[in-house]
């Protein structure tokens, strides 16, 4: 049996945003059941599992003694196992992971400072002298990813692995209109999120925070 590790508490804003979502979008498409390790901050901190995960992050992917955590890296893993998320031939398997590692490091950095700057730095006098250009930055770096999609469905000829780790990267942007600003991106993340892998994902990604204010308003 699989095991992930997920947090029992995060604030409202990193619900649906954090990277265990991915995995289990991942587990989802692929048709692999799971169990959720529901970790407290005291939990991260634990010896035990910082010898597992050094930065006491989730997720943490756990199965039959193997152990592995990146959420990419496990994406990685879970679509190496499954059709569904990866082709079987190597240009295929190559091409997926070609738009897992762009999902990751040629889009996320330019979303992960414009929402620092949104839900962190907001009061900061810097900030407002970063933000013209990092959202210029982005807006043009959103346009580049734009002009893929046109007239496409998905970044190659069929989901993969690779429109999953997008998806979840441009999902971080939902508190602004920006996407929306680019209408093939936003048809894009529709259609991602209308997949029925990524309903059940999300689903049990928010119940369990539900649970957790339940026990605590009972408390």
């Amino acid at each position: 049996m699989i095991h992930l590790s997920v947090l029992k508490w995060v604030p409202p804003f990193a619900r649906g945003s954090v990277k265990e979502l991915r995995v289990r979008w991942a587990l989802e498409e692929a048709g692999l059941p799971y169990k959720e390790r529901v970790l407290t901050p005291e939990d991260q901190n634990a010896a035990a599992y910082r010898a597992v995960q050094p930065f006491g992050q989730v997720p943490v992917y756990e199965e039959d003694g193997f152990q592995l955590f990146e959420s990419g890296a496990i994406v990685l893993h879970i679509a190496e196992k499954s059709e569904a998320l990866m082709p079987r031939d190597a240009q295929g398997r190559a091409r997926t992971m070609q738009w897992m590692f762009a999902a990751q490091t040629s889009v996320q950095p330019s979303i992960d400072q414009v929402t620092a700057l949104d839900l962190f730095y907001g009061e900061e006098e810097w900030a407002a002298l970063r933000r013209p250009g990092a959202e210029e930055f982005l807006r043009r770096r959103l346009g580049q990813l734009a002009g893929r999609l046109e007239g496409r469905e998905w970044l190659e000829d069929r989901f993969t692995a690779g429109d999953l780790m997008m998806t979840t990267v441009l999902r971080d942007l939902r508190h602004r209109d920006i996407v929306a600003g680019f209408p093939a991106l936003a048809a894009y993340v529709k259609r991602a999120e209308a997949r029925p892998a990524f309903q059940r994902a999300l689903a049990a990604h928010l119940a369990l925070y539900a649970d957790a204010e339940k026990a605590e308003a009972a408390a």
